[in-house]
């Protein structure tokens, strides 16, 4: 799967990140972006939920063939309402998300189809060889999995080939490198690094004055958006300021551009809702960090102790490891 060096999270522009524009604003943005040259999009049913899908469906379907959408299913719904902490994989509601999916999305088949969270209650091989059969009938081009652990990668495998995984992955969260990477380079299989810049912490507009209390930002349930960890860890932005200054780089730019240089099957998915910040994300092209640079940035960090972690307890149950 051929993609753009960097690719474009929608899930922001109406879902866990506070107050937003409204839908028209967020279908030109995202045909900026694709004008801009970014190829790979990324939304999921629980977006929204469903809405974020119709955004992106609405807004790309022009580009045709030229822009790769890419969704995700997993989560358990009533009457279209969420169930909170409730994961459903079962191989008909697989397909029951797919067909809706599909047309909300505008398209006749999912580029790349993840199963968004590892459900316990169904084996992994019966996912797999779900849309497997799916992408036999048409329906879905390529297989990925969302916050899968090693195992759980090796059994889809070998059942549908695994396109990509996503996981989070920045600066301040490294875990993927030792936990799956390895599998993921003996089984050729590409990386997807969610919240590049930590949810917008990395790029140094938070401080521990922020309140993500709008009913739509999940930043406020996560232990590094706590007043005290926020004030703990600026001193990551602090390295980043620093490491940019003689390089003319902003917390963002270093973030992506790290990111890029780590290795070429690694492609992040930034989001935004303005202009300005799609402009200097994409700048990040502009710069190439050499091996010196990746050594030098991450001996830094390597000295900041990180306060807090990624997910309240809750949250990180629904993680397979």
């Amino acid at each position: 799967m051929e993609v753009s060096a960097l690719g474009f999270g929608v899930m922001g522009m109406d879902h866990d990140r506070g107050e937003h524009p409204d839908r028209a604003a967020m279908i030109a943005l995202l045909r900026r972006v694709a004008e801009r040259g970014v190829t790979l999009f990324d939304t999921a049913e629980v977006y929204g939920p469903f809405t974020n899908e119709e955004i992106a469906g609405e807004a790309l379907q022009p580009f045709g063939d030229e822009v790769l959408v890419t969704t995700k299913f997993g989560f358990r719904f009533v009457d279209g309402k969420q169930v909170p902490g409730e994961l459903d994989s079962r191989p008909a509601n697989i397909r029951s998300v797919v067909e809706a999916s599909l047309r909300r999305m505008c398209v006749e088949a999912i580029e790349l189809l993840y199963q968004h969270r590892v459900d316990p209650n169904v084996p992994i091989e019966d996912v797999a060889g779900t849309v497997r059969d799916l992408i036999a009938e048409g329906k879905v081009k390529r297989f990925g999995l969302s916050e899968a652990g090693a195992d759980t990668i090796r059994r889809a495998h070998a059942v549908q080939p695994v396109t990509a995984v996503q996981s989070e992955y920045h600066l301040m969260w490294r875990e993927p490198e030792t936990k799956i990477f390895p599998t993921l380079q003996e089984l050729g299989i590409g990386f997807v690094p969610y919240s590049p810049v930590n949810r917008g912490f990395l790029t140094g507009a938070i401080t521990e004055y922020n309140r993500f209390d709008s009913g739509n930002d999940n930043r406020g349930d996560s232990p590094w958006f706590q007043p005290e960890a926020i004030r703990a860890n600026l001193a990551v932005v602090e390295v980043l300021n620093a490491f940019g200054r003689t390089r003319g780089m902003t917390p963002a730019q270093i973030s992506l551009a790290w990111l890029m240089a780590k290795q070429p099957w690694i492609v992040a998915i930034p989001g935004t809702t303005k202009l300005a910040h799609l402009d200097e994300n994409l700048r990040t092209a502009e710069f190439t960090m050499s091996a010196a640079d990746v050594a030098e940035l991450e001996t830094a960090l390597g000295k900041v102790e990180i306060v807090g972690t990624r997910y309240s307890a809750d949250q990180q149950a629904m993680i397979d490891s």
